[in-house]
């Protein structure tokens, strides 16, 4: 598998806090990479500063680098814009607009400048489909969004970042506080979605991990301590740390 994301010596402070601390990791294309660990372990610091999302913060400094598709996203001539086009974010809570189920998708089109409707059409259809959503809201697309099951909104919200065709999706703990079929629609999702997207996600248990990742990279207070592939990491982890997390030992 080709090398999507490069995360070369990456350094994350919030002011005196080291967030992320001398990171280093390659994910492949088309893969689902899960990273897991407890509590301040920097995997929504890491997630967010793939898009440098983290640069809202006023208290962030990032050092070290990200390379995607082999360009450094901290280039002077990124489009910040675009890059977070291209790498789309799912929040752990489920961020539906106050507007028609068919309206969220096709929000971002819009304001990206795109007029036919013909093609706004098509292309928020092919979202829902690829969400695993259709068959839900077909018939209901001029809903409110704020009607669908909490599943169903983060279905939706997943569905506003495909129509934007992004190239890697970013998940931060979406199925957390969801009942176990809506889980399961979005793992089934993600597998599926994987044959055209790079997805790293942030798990809401080990065991989610473990069953939907390729990869799986453990991190503890800001440090990668192990990366390999989902059958290494549960069956023969290399450090006892990593073993201890995924028995329940803490965490």
């Amino acid at each position: 598998m080709p090398t999507k994301i490069s995360i070369q010596n990456l350094n994350v402070y919030y002011k005196d806090t080291h967030a992320i601390v001398d990171l280093s990791l390659d994910i492949n294309a088309n893969q689902i990479m899960a990273l897991i660990g407890p509590t301040k372990s920097g995997i929504t610091t890491l997630l967010r500063s793939l898009n440098r999302l983290c640069e809202l913060n006023p208290d962030a400094r990032m050092e070290g680098d990200i390379l995607i598709d082999g360009k450094s996203i901290r280039a002077r001539d990124v489009d910040i814009t675009e890059l977070r086009r291209k790498v789309g974010m799912v929040f752990e809570v489920p961020t539906p607009l106050p507007m028609t189920i068919f309206d969220n998708v096709a929000y971002g089109l819009r304001l990206g400048h795109k007029r036919d409707r013909r093609v706004i059409a098509e292309k928020v259809e092919k979202a829902i489909r690829d969400s695993a959503l259709w068959d839900d809201v077909k018939d209901r697309l001029n809903m409110p969004a704020m009607s669908l099951s909490g599943g169903q909104q983060q279905r939706l919200c997943i569905a506003r970042i495909l129509a934007l065709e992004p190239d890697v999706i970013l998940l931060d703990r979406p199925c957390s506080g969801l009942d176990p079929i809506s889980t399961a629609n979005i793992e089934d999702s993600l597998t599926k979605l994987k044959e055209d997207y790079t997805i790293i996600i942030a798990p809401h248990s080990v065991q989610q991990g473990g069953r939907i990742a390729d990869r799986v990279a453990f991190l503890l207070m800001g440090e990668l301590i192990e990366q390999a592939s989902n059958m290494e990491i549960f069956s023969e982890p290399k450090d006892s740390r990593t073993s201890d997390y995924i028995r329940g030992r803490f965490g």
